[in-house]
């Protein structure tokens, strides 16, 4: 299994619920969604979602993406999974609170 991860406010992620995808503002506004490797996950916590509660992790399949999936230099010079289409949610394995984490990477 190839795991790629997209963090999503628990909000922005009910307004998805029983539906088949899910799609971040992002596909909107410039074109895909965000998505991190393991290793990407706590700089993007850090940088992006500092104070920002009810968090969650959703942890990605992406062999099962049905979308076209890019790595992209973005942050720090750094290649970064973008989807360039909704995410279909049969493709997520997981869905993680981070909050807790999210508060511990920050101390």
């Amino acid at each position: 299994m190839n795991l790629i991860y997209h963090v999503v406010p628990a909000a922005d992620w009910s307004r998805y619920e029983g539906q088949a995808n899910y799609e971040a503002s992002s596909l909107l506004t410039e074109g895909f969604i965000h998505l991190s490797t393991k290793e990407q996950v706590d700089g993007v916590l850090s940088r992006y979602y500092q104070n920002i509660p009810n968090l969650l992790l959703l942890h990605v399949d992406a062999d099962k993406l049905t979308h076209e999936l890019k790595y992209e230099v973005a942050t720090n010079n750094d290649r970064f999974p973008h989807l360039y289409g909704p995410l279909n949610k049969d493709a997520i394995v997981q869905v993680e609170p981070i909050n807790a984490k999210n508060t511990e990477s920050q101390q």
